[in-house]
């Protein structure tokens, strides 16, 4: 059997938890909450971290890695993830190279300039061998300073946010297992390095999760069939998105083709290419400034038509700022 918990799902922060009852296995789908908050919302749902055998990463956006590196160091577990997704969240958490000021620069070559003794009968090429040769102690201890005054900018020295105990490349497209949870992720259309959704295999049960798509593509759509769960992006209403308080660039963003699901978009999936196998529907990543969950309740049930009722095709909330209550297949 299975059961998945949404500890978080949004524009702050995305995260849930897939275990196969069978054996007791976990992932989490995602770490877009802090460390802190993600054992935090897992004690609350009656999750426990110490079974999580893996962290899973759809995509580098920072609503969905943002707690990534903390908790797979401290549960020790490994992460799994596409080689560009990687190399891309490492680009975006790593340390970044210290830029020296103006006056550093002068005081560094100010430094170097009075390392080496000069003599008016000595060639040039005996400087610069000189300096090569055997730096000045009193140079050395000067470039000391700079160096403990340029790191004294960091408030505390830290340790590569960029480790991972162990780290484990997927590629769409290619399944996979952990422990008896199969795993199957296929490309989504998103803005970001090489974004995925995945299609979960428990004890023959398929539960399907997908979001941060601007729009339902054919592979999607196919990935999508005889589910018995599934987990959609229903992210705006069109209306209160072109009204609402975003930035024109940031509107045109998620309405692109890389961009977020609305409801409408959802609704005509639902209502045209979704085969009607699944018991639950979770409608997630709602934003909070240009959805409600009731209007996209309702988008969806009429989408539905009569396939929307209390035993199969149950519409779930996914929630931001708690747990979702467990759902189990």
């Amino acid at each position: 059997m299975l059961r998945i918990t949404v500890l978080a799902s949004g524009s702050k922060g995305n995260a849930s938890v897939l275990t196969s009852t069978a054996s007791g296995a976990s992932v989490l789908i995602d770490a877009g909450l802090s460390c802190r908050e993600t054992l935090k919302r897992m004690k609350l749902a009656g999750e426990d971290p110490a079974a999580l055998s893996a962290v899973l990463v759809t995509h580098e956006h920072q609503d969905h890695v943002n707690g990534l590196g903390a908790l797979a160091r401290k549960l020790q577990i490994p992460v799994y993830v596409t080689g560009p997704t990687h190399s891309a969240w490492k680009r975006m958490v790593g340390p970044k190279p210290k830029r020296q000021s103006r006056e550093q620069w002068f005081a560094e070559q100010q430094l170097r300039a009075q390392a080496v003794p000069k003599t008016s009968y000595a060639p040039a090429w005996q400087y610069a061998s000189a300096a090569a040769a055997a730096p000045a102690p009193e140079f050395v201890a000067a470039m000391e300073q700079v160096t403990t005054a340029i790191a004294d900018c960091d408030e505390e020295p830290a340790a590569d946010p960029t480790v991972l105990p162990k780290v484990e490349f997927f590629e769409a497209g290619r399944p996979f297992e952990i422990k008896d949870i199969g795993v199957m992720p296929f490309t989504v259309p998103h803005d970001a390095a090489d974004p995925v959704g995945f299609v979960f295999t428990v004890s023959g049960l398929r539960f399907g999760m997908v979001t941060d798509l601007g729009y339902i593509p054919p592979n999607v759509s196919m990935q999508l069939r005889r589910c018995d769960g599934l987990y959609l992006e229903s992210n705006h209403d069109l209306e209160m998105l072109r009204t609402g308080p975003y930035p024109w660039s940031v509107k045109q963003r998620v309405l692109s083709r890389v961009g977020h699901l609305s409801n409408d978009a959802l609704a005509d999936f639902l209502a045209t290419d979704y085969d009607g196998s699944a018991a639950v529907l979770v409608l997630a990543h709602l934003s909070e400034s240009n959805n409600h969950p009731d209007i996209a309740r309702t988008c969806a049930e009429r989408a539905l038509g009569p396939r929307a009722n209390l035993i199969s095709n149950r519409l779930v909330m996914a929630q931001q700022d708690a747990p979702t209550p467990s759902i189990s297949l």
